[in-house]
């Protein structure tokens, strides 16, 4: 017998679930139209990136996961910069739009498949400073490709717990933990709890 409250249960993680798709989709479709626009061919992006032609075409129909990593390779390959991907958001204010970010005006990135959200805290993408924060849910992680970024950044572990690995080193940090990377050597993060890991990063110049 089926409660009312086993069917809102329901009901809830098929929205979730279908909200989680469509963003999937949305990215998707930006990276076909941003590659179209540059008369790219999908072989040719494939080349680039060092992915098959078949992921990448599961990635454009949003059916396939995008880790963070193989994000920055597609971005780099195509000319932007990967905060290119964040969905609209921002105040409505003129006054606030260039210096403030309301919490539930966040610009964002959800990556479902790898049970990581990106979301923005900077105002403006033309500054020196760019300040972000990820949202890992327990077993979430940055994707199987570690992250190579060009320029300084560091890391302030927010709540739940956080394995960092930089090069061959592994590190667990916990809340009120925090990190600096140099850049030069790719890194990879998870969330090994079991409640969700939120880490809030400032990174130099504009290359996120």
């Amino acid at each position: 017998m089926t409660t009312e409250t086993d069917s809102s249960q329901a009901s809830a993680g098929s929205t979730a679930l279908s909200n989680a798709e469509q963003e999937d989709r949305r990215i998707g479709r930006q990276l076909r139209d941003l590659r179209k626009s540059r008369q790219m061919t999908l072989n040719q992006l494939a080349k680039r990136v060092g992915k098959s032609v078949g992921y990448l075409s599961q990635v454009e129909r949003g059916v396939s996961s995008l880790p963070i990593g193989v994000l920055q390779a597609l971005s780099d390959a195509l000319g932007v910069r990967v905060s290119w991907f964040f969905q609209p958001g921002g105040s409505d204010s003129a006054a606030e739009q260039e210096t403030i970010v309301r919490a539930d005006q966040r610009r964002a990135m959800n990556l479902s498949a790898i049970g990581a959200r990106e979301e923005l805290l900077s105002p403006r993408l033309s500054g020196q400073l760019i300040l972000i924060m990820t949202r890992l849910q327990p077993g979430g992680s940055g994707g199987e490709t570690p992250r190579e970024r060009r320029g300084e950044e560091a890391g302030y572990v927010e709540s739940g717990q956080l394995e960092l690995t930089i090069g061959e080193q592994v590190f667990l940090l916990n809340p009120g933990d925090s990190f600096s990377l140099t850049g030069e050597e790719p890194h990879w993060i998870r969330n090994p709890g079991e409640t969700e890991t939120r880490i809030v990063w400032v990174m130099t110049g504009v290359e996120y």
